[in-house]
């Protein structure tokens, strides 16, 4: 039976210390292109205001809250922190979905494909 040696151990560590090196360059350039701010952090912000205006938008019975948010208080929530830490990659982003949500309409990325 013959056994298979695979590459020879001075390929493999070549092989091996280029794949690391392209790697550590990689994530070096990414980190300084974006600044520890992921490339999605605009949709991420969206998405997060969308989602939380929606949900007060479906325990809403009255309206009185709906009509609040159209009114300011999404970007009153957003200064006070209340967006968490979706709102910090892009407050305006975040305000633009929670107005989206508060109003009924479809998220922007809704359907979309990147």
């Amino acid at each position: 039976m013959h056994r298979h040696e695979g590459p020879p151990l001075r390929k493999f560590v070549i092989g091996a210390a280029v794949a690391v090196h392209l790697g550590t360059a990689t994530a070096g350039f990414l980190i300084d292109r974006y600044h520890e701010r992921p490339p999605w952090g605009t949709d991420i912000a969206y998405e997060g205001g969308f989602v939380q205006a929606s949900r007060i938008r479906g325990y809403d019975v009255d309206g009185t809250r709906v009509k609040s948010l159209l009114a300011g208080e999404c970007a009153l929530m957003e200064r006070q922190g209340m967006g968490g830490e979706r709102a910090v990659h892009d407050p305006a982003a975040w305000v633009e979905g929670c107005l989206d949500g508060a109003a009924g309409r479809p998220s922007r990325n809704q359907g979309t494909i990147r």
